[in-house]
């Protein structure tokens, strides 16, 4: 049972700090970010198995994880609520080629990350170009070019 709560509390310790750190993390990764994910893992592997490393320890250790997410799947589907509180809605970043600064800091992107998502799906240069950008629920930025 110990291998069972050590897998749910590591859960959602990661998933708190993840929502806490914000969808900017889910961009794509800097070489800082890789190297972090790195530690993280390594540390959540430790915690996660102790001193058991069986494979039955680490097959009730992924079998409890793959349970917990697909709990959090169901209840996300039946409480519509859960779902945003956990996964977060979307977020207008640019409205009509008007950074929308206040929005911005609070989801920690800057103006380059926006024209970089921009340059690279729709070939735009500059803010004026966008009518909306929109960062989804799983961080990308979705760019919608004026007519």
């Amino acid at each position: 049972m110990e291998t069972v709560l050590r897998a749910a509390s590591m859960y959602l310790v990661l998933m708190v700090v993840l929502k806490i750190a914000g969808r900017r993390t889910l961009l794509e990764m800097t070489s800082f970010d890789l190297i972090l994910l790195l530690i993280i893992s390594e540390a959540t592997q430790q915690a996660l198995l102790g001193n058991d490393f069986s494979v039955t320890g680490a097959s009730l250790t992924i079998v409890t994880l793959v349970v917990i997410d697909i709990l959090f799947g169901m209840l996300k589907s039946w409480m519509p609520r859960l779902e945003l509180l956990i996964d977060g809605g979307s977020l207008i970043l640019v409205e009509n080629g008007k950074l929308l600064p206040k929005r911005a800091r609070q989801a920690g992107i800057s103006e380059e990350d926006i024209l970089l998502s921009a340059r690279t799906s729709q070939g735009l240069e500059r803010l004026d170009q966008i009518k909306f950008a929109i960062l989804e629920k799983n961080g990308k930025i979705s760019i919608i070019p004026q007519s």
